[in-house]
């Protein structure tokens, strides 16, 4: 693996970046991503590398990250101009591949897509998704216990599990929702019917 990929590397320069409950978030992810990995047969290197990087970019301001994202012409929808700080992940992403040097497109796609979803998400993202929810340091959001067993027995359920509660706390708190974490949801939902039909 390339000098630049080293876990130790990028986490003495997230140490520098990020404060310190943020850090130890970042710390949790990469930890809980690598277990998931191990049990899921993801690539575990990789999902450490996910997890330490999915909020490299929370270190920046909602003015910096959308100024960052005029000068590197990096899309913003209207939604994302009213809550700025979704940016995170675009950023975050692009942030990855250039101040990181990481090269591995499922890398860069699990740090993109972990704070919405997406529909066909991979293994890695997936992964990098859950564990964002459930790492050990989280507190104070719902049905995390219950996330959690699922996570380590059913991968595709807790996801499922997880966009329905993020949803459903987002109604309860008249919060606008983005529609790419409803339309990730309706596709892992339409996706756990099928399946269940055909059983």
């Amino acid at each position: 693996m390339p000098k630049s990929l080293e876990p130790r590397k990028i986490r003495n320069k997230l140490e520098k970046v990020l404060d310190r409950k943020r850090y130890e978030h970042t710390l949790g992810v990469a930890y809980t991503a690598m277990n998931l990995a191990s049990i899921y047969g993801a690539d575990i290197k990789k999902a450490e590398i996910a997890g330490l990087l999915h909020d490299c970019a929370k270190g920046m301001s909602n003015e910096e990250l959308l100024d960052f994202c005029k000068k590197y012409n990096i899309t913003v929808t209207e939604f994302e101009k009213k809550n700025p700080f979704l940016l995170h992940s675009k950023v975050g992403s692009f942030i990855a591949a250039s101040k990181y040097d990481i090269k591995d497109n499922d890398i860069l796609n699990a740090i993109l897509n972990h704070t919405t979803g997406r529909p066909s998400m991979s293994l890695l993202e997936k992964i990098v998704f859950v564990a964002d929810y459930i790492e050990p340091n989280r507190k104070a959001i719902p049905c995390l216990e219950e996330s959690r067993k699922l996570a380590f027995s059913d991968l595709d359920k807790a996801l499922l599990f997880i966009l329905e509660n993020i949803l459903r706390y987002l109604e309860s708190t008249d919060s606008e929702i983005d529609e790419k974490t409803e339309i990730t949801y309706n596709y892992y939902k339409k996706e756990a019917e099928d399946l269940n039909g055909n059983n």
